[in-house]
Parts: structure tokens; C-alpha cells; sequence
């Protein structure tokens, strides 16, 4: 599921939201970012 985040108030908006319209629903602003998933890397022994 592909998310974004408001870059103003912070909330998340679902994908299918952003079909329709690419503003935030809550407040309005038109900045929107996919936030990233930090990954780890881990050595073999």
C-alpha cells in the first residue's frame, strides 16, 4: 500500500485519495513526500 505524508500537519493520505485531488485532505497543503523505510544492513559472520 503506498502511502504519503503531509509535509504540514504531518497526517497520512492513502494513495486513492490522491487520485482525485493532490492536496491534503485535512489541511489543505499541496507539499506531499512518501516517507522512507530505513533499512538496516547486517554482516554475516
Amino acid at each position: 500500500m503506498v502511502v504519503h505524508k503531509c509535509f504540514d500537519c504531518g497526517k497520512i493520505i492513502k494513495a486513492e485519495y490522491l487520485k482525485k485531488k493532490v492536496r491534503c485532505p485535512y489541511c489543505g497543503s499541496k507539499i506531499l513526500y512518501k516517507p522512507r523505510v530505513i533499512s538496516s544492513v547486517v554482516k554475516a559472520d
